[in-house]
């Protein structure tokens, strides 16, 4: 049986007599015969239920079907992401069978029989995680790809580092990381002999999705093969072998003191308990989990929206961090591939930005190199064994880390947005975005870590406690030495996504000459490829870029996984001592307001 090809877009309310009624019909019919190849008899009594109702005349029920349908699902350099339910449009077992197959054929189209594709499978604990995994399993097994299933429900990091340690020509991680609890996505890796050495382990990146859409299309997702038997379900070793490669991140001979209070919660995540793991192994014994979020739970109770970086996110581990007394609090998101810290200060809790502790693992891992070296011999100090240090994050994040580089004569390079781009920096030792993603391993794991990166921001808060020091402490030093730095996001969230392409249009048509009164200096149209002054070249992306003769900087892109426009931020202001900095942070702040100010001016939007 073959699934018919569906309506491309849900009926507009001009739409109406027998216009109406056939496109109607179009989609009923379209929905019986999914409804007939649904596997899942959750998701098939779902669709049952809304054709009932839409053939009695619910117009509710009608929409949800036109939703349903409204064309496939895109795969893209992010894979598949989307809430789960029937039809193409949504994460359901179907469609993940066709993706599943659609990939098994491009691994064997790249192998073209010289030899036998190997893939590895993770997934997390969301809602029909373990399933999907399943039926990948037996889907590229039937297929004649070598299978490796993790043995559990694990970390995204776990995954990533299975890929490269396993020699996998292809990771899938199923998972929708910190988005709501309706969704699950299908995250795809490519490794082994399917990559080359820089990307090796990494996610996918254009033309390789394109090339895999392609041979998802063709699938019929309601006749692929499935294996009943054949894969491999890998021991829980591949989980204590990650855990130690973490714990040997940790260097207790440059940096001793392990004496800090640390509360951490992984959000009802995966990453509560091997967190917990590797900071013990490492010596940090005070480690207190917030007993209301430390167990899996795909439905998230405790927290409107399971992402770190939202506002109400951390409440209940700053409340437990106060109650413990704790030095630092650190929070994975669900699938533990990033991490937020927040740090006592001034009586209370600070919490990090991503920019904030990007900065800091960069400062740190230059600090362990610089001390690795006064350590070494003579002979080596002259001569060191390993290459210098790289650094690399995305071109939205804070310009601090290249600042640091740059005064220590080491490396530094910009990339495009994800860590798609960021672990495919050439000799890359240490990469992060400003959503909290961070790579601070990536000889094993070419991806944001939340663990690893856990356990560095550990040692460092360590570290500046023996000194009678904090991490706020350490920012401040930093802000002395390179400006503070302040950035800011104003999302502009959209219903009609042809509203992004609008203001996009209408911020090329007539752009800005100036931002907080200081006139634009530097003016690039990313789409078009054009160059950045000081950076390498990038490759074409859609997104503007500013910056004004004072030095402040401003990007706007629309978001590559949401309805959403967004603006990223930047003000640098000098700082003359330690003394100085809450007085230049004052001043950065209302540049920024004004920034926002003069954004909401140019798009229209009311202030």
């Amino acid at each position: 049986m073959s699934l018919p090809r569906t309506p491309s877009s849900p009926t507009t309310s001009a739409e109406t007599g027998d216009g109406t009624a056939a496109q109607t019909g179009t989609l009923v019919r379209a929905a019986r015969v999914w409804a007939d190849a649904d596997p899942d008899p959750r998701t098939r009594a779902e669709l049952l239920a809304d054709l009932a109702a839409t053939t009695a005349g619910d117009e509710a029920a009608r929409e949800r079907l036109a939703g349903a349908f409204a064309g496939p699902l895109t795969f893209g350099t992010a894979g598949l992401r989307a809430a789960l339910g029937p039809g193409p449009n949504r994460m359901n077992r179907l469609v993940v069978r066709q993706a599943a197959a659609g990939l098994a054929r491009y691994l064997l189209d790249v192998a073209d029989g010289a030899w036998t594709p190997r893939a590895v499978i993770g997934f997390d604990a969301r809602h029909n995680s373990a399933v999907f995994a399943a039926d990948s399993a037996a889907v590229l097994t039937a297929a004649g790809i070598e299978t490796l299933l993790l043995p559990a429900a694990l970390p995204t990091p776990v995954l990533a580092r299975a890929v490269r340690r396993l020699d996998a020509d292809a990771g899938v991680m199923v998972t929708a990381s910190h988005n709501p609890p309706q969704d699950n996505g299908y995250k795809v890796y490519l490794g082994g002999r399917a990559s080359d050495e820089t990307g090796r382990g990494a996610q996918i990146v254009s033309p390789v999705d394109a090339a895999i859409a392609e041979r998802i299309r063709a699938v019929d997702p309601a006749t692929v093969p499935m294996a009943d038997d054949g894969w491999t379900v890998l021991a829980p070793a591949i989980a204590d072998e990650y855990r130690a490669g973490v714990v040997a991140l940790s260097r207790p001979e440059l940096f001793p003191p392990r004496a800090v209070t640390i509360t951490l919660t992984p959000l009802h995540g995966v990453g509560g308990d091997l967190m917990r793991a590797v900071l013990s192994d490492a010596g940090f014994g005070a480690v207190h989990l917030v007993p209301e979020q430390a167990a899996p739970d795909p439905d998230f109770p405790t927290v409107a929206f399971p992402n770190p970086e939202e506002p109400g996110a951390l409440d209940l581990a700053l409340a437990a961090a106060r109650e413990q007394g704790a030095d630092l609090v650190i929070a994975n998101d669900p699938d533990a591939d990033r991490v937020a810290l927040a740090v006592a200060h001034e009586g209370d809790y600070r919490v990090l930005t991503g920019d904030e502790t990007g900065a800091l693992l960069g400062a740190h891992l230059l600090d362990r190199w610089q001390r690795e070296r006064a350590a070494a011999a003579p002979a080596a100090r002259s001569n060191p064994a390993g290459p210098a240090p790289v650094f690399a994050n995305s071109i939205v994040s804070s310009r601090l880390l290249s600042r640091i580089a740059e005064a220590a004569g080491i490396e530094h390079r910009v990339t495009l947005t994800g860590f798609k781009w960021i672990t495919r920096t050439p000799g890359l030792t240490f990469g992060y975005e400003e959503a909290l993603g961070y790579c601070v391993d990536p000889a094993a794991v070419r991806d944001k870590d939340g663990i690893s990166a856990g356990l560095l921001a550990a040692e460092l808060a360590a570290d500046a406690k023996a000194d009678g020091r904090t991490l706020v402490d350490v920012l401040e030093d930093l802000s002395v030495r390179h400006g503070v730095h302040r950035t800011r996001q104003l999302s502009v969230r959209v219903t009609d996504l042809g509203l992004l392409d609008a203001m996009m249009g209408r911020l090329r048509q007539t752009g800005p000459t100036a931002f907080d009164g200081s006139a634009v200096v530097v003016a690039v149209d990313l789409a078009a490829g054009e160059a950045v002054p000081g950076l390498a070249p990038l490759p074409p992306t859609e997104g503007l870029y500013w910056v004004t003769e004072a030095g402040n900087r401003v990007i706007v892109r629309p978001s590559g996984t949401e309805p959403k426009l967004k603006c990223y931020l930047e003000v640098v202001v000098p700082a003359a001592s330690r003394t100085d900095v809450a007085a230049a942070t004052a001043r950065a702040e209302a540049s920024l307001d004004a920034i926002v100010a003069d954004l909401q001016a140019l798009l229209e939007l009311p202030s």
